[in-house]
């Protein structure tokens, strides 16, 4: 005889939260190893946790002693959002196999959420990247070369070669995978590309899809501006001195300073590659200042530029003015952290159920009501997520306005 067992809380909320992750691609491919330090009971929106950098050092010539402080940077992380779904199902419906109730009301919902996370995060994220590989006319398709200008700038920032990934709008993926199809692949590779019309790992990074990636509007004509020093010495820092402009930037616009290199990382010897930078803040027209990152820094351990901006340098955007393009992301998993919270487990309710699944942390709360014999269930996680080391990531930029 088969017997029927009603789905528990537990059983919902393991389901829900394995359905969650499953479709967080990008959320999971980032770095989450800082999750248990935040799994403390009933925390609190607005929880901080200070994420720690390696301390950098310079080297000495000779046999005298020159002690440096290990001056270590951090970084903070807030656990400040508070998402959920909520439902209400019937006892008769509690009578369901998982899948059933998965099917019909677990992927709806998590599906909602996901997009909803996902979305946000990464939003915030490509415009705290401030290097890019664009298409040869940042108009053209995405191809084999532009991926690997990314790869370039992750080996040349230091970033491991292991856990690389590259997570593609969808035009973009579409494109990569036709202009791969004349490249050596191994027989699987080709299967997967025109079977799923996917592209597996190929230029040293794992490839995923993602729906979410938005385009990045740059803002107005900005060719007019300079650098203006108020002294003879040249600028450093994340505010630089500006004049003569009239256009607009925007957050997340990529610009270059005119004699401005990027250093490498461990010799600090100029590579001759101009820096990119990223603007951090709207700038609206005429401006007197601009806010960047990486911040200048032209001497000591942290040294990333071969000299500050001297006067009179030209300012110049990476792909032009007022044009609109595709996104996608080129990274190693530890340029960002994705960190999730227990919230409390209250008493008085029907049932509480709290689950943890690759360092996400997902509560559920049913109640009863006894008038129209429903369960109002709520789906909540709280969480907080931040770009740690952005020299480990490069925006891959394609599709840009004619």
């Amino acid at each position: 005889m088969t017997t029927n067992t009603l789905l528990t809380v537990d059983m919902i909320t393991n389901e829900a939260l394995r359905v969650l992750h499953q479709k967080l691609n990008f959320i999971g491919t980032v770095d989450r190893q800082y999750d248990d330090q935040f799994a403390k009971s009933g925390a609190k929106i607005g929880s901080t946790l200070r994420i720690r950098k390696p301390p950098q050092f310079t080297v000495r010539s000779g046999a005298t002693l020159d002690v440096q402080n290990a001056v270590e940077d951090y970084t903070s992380l807030s656990v400040t959002t508070q998402k959920g779904v909520d439902m209400s199902f019937t006892s008769v419906e509690l009578a369901m196999s998982v899948d059933q109730f998965s099917d019909r009301f677990l992927k709806p919902a998590m599906s909602r959420l996901a997009a909803e996370v996902e979305s946000n995060f990464m939003s915030y994220a490509y415009k705290k990247v401030y290097q890019q590989s664009s298409t040869s006319t940042f108009t053209a398709a995405l191809d084999f070369d532009t991926v690997l200008g990314g790869r370039t700038k992750l080996t040349n920032a230091l970033a491991p070669a292991d856990g690389r990934v590259a997570n593609l709008n969808t035009r973009a993926n579409a494109e990569f995978v036709s202009a791969g199809k004349a490249l050596f692949h191994d027989a699987t590779t080709i299967a997967e590309q025109y079977r799923e019309g996917m592209v597996g790992r190929t230029a040293g990074f794992d490839f995923y899809e993602n729906t979410f990636w938005p385009r990045h509007t740059s803002g107005s004509d900005a060719s007019a501006y300079v650098t203006n020093s108020a002294t003879a010495e040249a600028q450093t820092g994340s505010t630089i001195l500006v004049t003569t402009g009239t256009g607009t930037f925007k957050a997340g616009d990529i610009i270059t300073i005119g004699g401005v290199y990027r250093v490498h990382p461990e010799t600090k010897v100029t590579t001759g590659d101009l820096m990119q930078f990223v603007i951090t803040a709207d700038i609206s027209a005429n401006a007197t200042q601009i806010t960047i990152s990486p911040a200048i820094v032209a001497s000591g351990a942290t040294q990333n530029v071969s000299n500050g901006a001297a006067n009179t340098q030209a300012i110049t955007k990476v792909g032009g003015a007022s044009k609109a393009y595709d996104i996608s992301l080129a990274y190693h998993k530890e340029f960002a952290t994705f960190a999730t919270a227990d919230l409390l487990l209250p008493g008085g309710v029907d049932f509480a159920s709290r689950k943890v699944l690759d360092g996400i942390s997902m509560r559920c709360i049913r109640q009863y009501d006894i008038n129209n014999d429903t369960l109002p269930c709520r789906f909540d996680i709280l969480y907080g997520y931040e770009v740690i080391r952005p020299e480990f990531a490069c925006r891959i930029a394609s599709h840009g306005d004619a």
